[in-house]
């Protein structure tokens, strides 16, 4: 079984496409369950804002067609293509260099981002127990790769984030945000980020709103605002400047129902909102409402990108680290199953040479003890002439990172099954 990636990301699929993919934790163990029924032998299920991917140990068919049936289930009103029209493959090397560029920020929409090493390792964790040991060397040495790049190259430089992109954003709008007020709606990671971004150029946060009351509570309380529910939230659309959302709901909380008579009471004056969610936490017909600037998390990392220009230049010494730790992982990939084949290659033709010496011997039963001994011995010299070669060779292979196709090779040839 070869290693395999399947997925959509931001540079194939637009926005309300992907937020369709999107798996929460919960939803993880269920979706590769169904991928390892129909002959995964591991899998991980790394799902961001950006990009919705299954990792697989897998022949072709039919895991793969699973994610895809999968990932269709998810897609009403698919174009003819199918899911597969905003899809991509990658295969094998392909499949871990593509990992090593994900972890390291540099297959990001903002270059050198460097949130995404943690959803790396979110991901391998919600998947650990299906993973397999392919899977945990493959996710445990994309982390290395990451590390090794935001430490021995420029990639991660300055700052360029959704959430400082926000601010930029916010500043545009208000000029000087000192004693601007801002209300938060949801009290994840993300929300937390981007309040603390706010918050540092002297946005005042108001109030906090969050299902979790206790979270909520502890933000504010770190920020100096209130926790509220999200339905003690609709009414202060009314009189906040700054409107953050990144909540975890699986459909828009922010609607024309909720908010829109609601804002219609400011009179004209600007409201900021900041939707970071995927699935996308505001209705886009808000953004019809007078002086309503609506930006989501395509719009926000576009403005991000733009402040990555420096780290550009990086790019190349990026790349190489990813080049030398794919070929390290390809060479003990390609030698996992070389010295268990050579065993195993060797015990089926000695089993061969020992059957047919005893037919041949039946047949010169003339001989004397001391001859037998000799068409012996000279069996098995001949078996290890025959040997010697293709063994040389696979292993050497396996040393070049090359090993995995020489051993299909020689299990087709050969008659071999592959190992349980």
């Amino acid at each position: 079984m070869g290693i395999k990636v399947l997925g959509v990301n931001h540079r194939t699929a637009p926005l309300d496409v992907r937020e369709r993919f999107v798996h929460g934790p919960h939803e993880v163990p269920g979706a590769l369950a169904r991928v390892m029924a129909a002959g995964a032998s591991g899998g991980v299920l790394l799902s961001t804002c950006n990009r919705t991917e299954f990792y697989l140990v897998a022949d072709d068919e039919p895991a793969l067609e699973t994610v895809w049936s999968l990932l269709g289930e998810r897609l009403a009103g698919a174009p003819p293509g199918g899911v597969r029209e905003y899809g991509y493959i990658a295969r094998d090397r392909d499949a871990v260099r593509h990992l090593y560029r994900v972890s390291s920020g540099l297959d990001s929409m903002i270059l050198g981002e460097s949130q995404i090493q943690g959803q790396v390792r979110e991901a391998w964790e919600a998947s650990r127990a299906q993973a397999g040991p392919v899977l945990h060397r493959l996710f445990q040495t994309a982390l290395h790769v990451g590390s090794r790049v935001r430490t021995e190259t420029g990639l991660g430089m300055g700052t360029a984030s959704a959430a400082s992109a926000g601010v930029a954003v916010a500043g545009k709008i208000f000029g000087d945000l000192a004693g601007r007020s801002a209300l938060i709606l949801g009290a994840g990671d993300m929300a937390e980020l981007a309040a603390t971004c706010l918050s540092n150029e002297g946005v005042q946060i108001t109030l906090v709103a969050n299902r979790t009351q206790e979270r909520a509570r502890a933000i504010a309380e770190r920020l100096g605002g209130r926790a509220v529910s999200l339905e003690e939230a609709w009414p202060q659309f009314a009189t906040t400047d700054i409107a953050l959302c990144s909540t975890a709901a699986p459909h828009a909380v922010v609607t024309w129902e909720r908010v829109g008579a609601v804002i219609g009471t400011r009179r004209g004056r600007p409201l900021c909102i900041l939707d970071l969610a995927v699935p996308r936490d505001v209705d886009p017909a808000i953004a019809q409402l007078e002086n309503v600037f609506l930006y989501d998390v395509d719009d926000l990392q576009t403005v991000a990108a733009q402040a990555t220009a420096r780290r550009r230049d990086e790019i190349p010494a990026a790349e190489r680290i990813v080049e030398e730790e794919t070929d390290l992982f390809w060479a003990w990939y390609g030698g996992l199953g070389v010295v268990p084949a050579i065993k195993e290659l060797r015990a089926r033709m000695d089993n061969l040479r020992t059957a047919e010496l005893e037919r041949a011997l039946r047949q010169l039963s003339h001989l004397s003890p001391e001859d037998r001994a000799r068409v012996e011995q000279f069996s098995q010299s001949l078996l290890n002439k025959f040997l010697h070669q293709p063994t040389v060779a696979l292993k050497a292979a396996a040393e070049e990172g090359h090993g995995y196709g020489l051993l299909e090779a020689l299990r087709r040839l050969f008659g071999m099954e592959p190992p349980a």
